[in-house]
């Protein structure tokens, strides 16, 4: 049987059940607008161009790390209708010599993740774009080792060039 939320199908979430979102530790998310549509960029012949809003995105991912001191950004890329990035989340605890430090429950990904898809649409509802939405939740993956941290950043680094290839034109598909 499916769980209904407010009379519509809700699916289950991909987040890893046994993992504290919270740990230090590379994670790999993408981000995409609802309906992939194209907000953030638009591409001439074989380059990418972000428009007003794109740079803004691209502004507020590199503040990150400004509002969550224990944040540090690895490879990213801003696409036309989504965002690819490496979050690292790296704790600093420092204890006195006679108490422990008291600190808050840390930040988990969905609360930075959370914070950059609001302060973006804040941003273009102020600017003249009040349709702009994001698509709910986002991908993420956390990074097992240095070969999976390799085949990303490489995928995060060649995506602007396959931004041409649409899986639906049938011309793009190699039969």
């Amino acid at each position: 049987m499916k769980n209904l939320f407010k009379n519509k199908y809700r699916t289950s979430s991909l987040r890893l059940e046994c993992w504290d979102y919270s740990t230090p530790w590379w994670y790999y998310v993408t981000i995409s607008t609802k309906n992939h549509i194209n907000y953030f960029a638009y591409q001439n012949q074989s380059s990418l161009f972000l428009n007003n809003l794109g740079k803004q995105a691209k502004s507020f991912w590199l503040e990150i790390p400004h509002h969550y001191n224990f944040v540090e950004l690895d490879y990213y890329v801003i696409m036309p209708n989504h965002i690819h990035g490496i979050i690292i989340m790296n704790y600093q605890n420092v204890e006195t010599g006679h108490a422990p430090s008291l600190q808050c429950k840390p930040n988990t990904l969905g609360n930075i993740v959370g914070s950059f898809k609001s302060v973006v649409s804040r941003w273009a509802h102020k600017n003249g774009i009040p349709e702009f939405r994001w698509q709910t939740r986002f991908y993420e993956r956390i990074i097992r080792n240095d070969t999976e941290l390799y085949r990303i950043r490489k995928y995060i680094d060649q995506n602007p060039l396959k931004c041409d290839l649409e899986k639906e034109l049938p011309e793009n598909l190699d039969i």
